[in-house]
């Protein structure tokens, strides 16, 4: 059995073997792979693992020896699920890698707004605490303790964050379509207009779908606080880019963090490169080692469960 991986770069740069999946069949693995390359490095797979290489109906239909698609990632949006269940290959992702790895990030952004210490530690570094008083600040320095958190997405990363919040004295609001059993801390639940009206912090953690592509706009934004701060490491797409540059340059709400962006890696053209009070980064709150180790075990047991006949985290059964 052959297994290919299209883009094993981002997972193992070099700190993260694949050994786990390498021991399960002759194991092929290419750092990246361009689009007019997709069709002959997965031409001999039968399982064929890919993170954000695209596999699209077209491409899979020429697969003939493909069995099984095993996605590196939460989200599955780069396969066609139902041209493979068609040709009756299973598609499985790894849902569960990055809960706390993701949360953390959303804190470690969330207190850099608040505390802003790499900032005032360059200040120091160009020698401005040398001409001060004994203590200085140049923005505002504010506590989580006592302030509102607005979750939409109260799945595992949500409820993760909720408890974060909670554990530094924050109120936690939260919105979902399936809002599932309530969490050992208090919530309470929200539409979104209210929660994006009554909360200091709001962070996005849901799938992408049609139905929510873009649904923070300028309506949304116009509700905020204008100290409030918007987070998102779910998915670009969610936020109107446009709207939100607009809200920050008219002050709307106090500042924003994304990690993701509606094409990555960012075009130059994004007008959000123009906006203040915004911090960009490269779609990194997943990637810690212990994350990523996490995520190739994981891929390893949905390949052994699917050769065993069993197999499991399937997206397109």
């Amino acid at each position: 059995m052959r297994i290919t991986v299209l883009d094993g770069y981002t997972l193992n740069p070099g700190d993260n073997p694949w050994d786990e999946i390498a021991k399960l069949g002759e194991f092929v693995c290419h750092e990246r792979t361009p689009a007019e390359l997709i069709l002959e490095r997965a031409r001999d797979a039968d399982v064929l693992l890919t993170n954000k290489t695209p596999l699209s109906a077209e491409t899979i239909a020429k697969l003939a020896k493909l069995k099984f698609i095993g996605v590196l990632a939460t989200g599955y949006n780069v396969v066609d699920v139902l041209a493979a269940r068609a040709r009756g290959i299973a598609v499985a992702n790894v849902p569960v890698y990055g809960t706390d790895t993701v949360a953390e990030y959303v804190f470690a952004l969330l207190l850099n707004f608040y505390r802003q210490p790499q900032f005032h530690s360059e200040l120091v570094q160009q020698g401005e605490w040398a001409r001060s008083e004994w203590s200085f600040w140049r923005t505002p320095l504010l506590e989580a303790a006592g302030r509102t958190i607005g979750i939409v997405g109260f799945g595992r990363i949500g409820r993760r964050v909720g408890e974060l919040a909670a554990a530094f004295k924050m109120k936690v609001l939260a919105h979902d379509l399936f809002p599932g059993p309530p969490p050992a801390y208090p919530v309470e639940w929200r539409q979104m207009p209210e929660l994006f009206a009554e909360s200091d912090v709001v962070t996005l953690h849901c799938n992408l779908t049609p139905e929510n592509t873009g649904m923070v706009n300028w309506t949304l934004l116009e509700r905020m606080k204008p100290t409030a701060y918007l987070i998102n490491t779910s998915r670009g797409q969610l936020v109107n880019e446009a709207d939100l540059a607009h809200a920050l340059r008219e002050g709307r709400l106090g500042g924003a963090a994304l990690d993701v962006l509606s094409i990555e890696p960012i075009a130059s053209g994004n007008p959000l490169l123009q906006a203040p009070n915004i911090t960009l980064t490269p779609h990194i709150a997943w990637a810690t080692q212990s994350a990523r180790a996490r995520l190739l075990q994981i891929a390893a047991e949905n390949i052994r469960a699917w050769q065993r006949g069993a197999p499991r985290n399937v997206v397109n059964a």
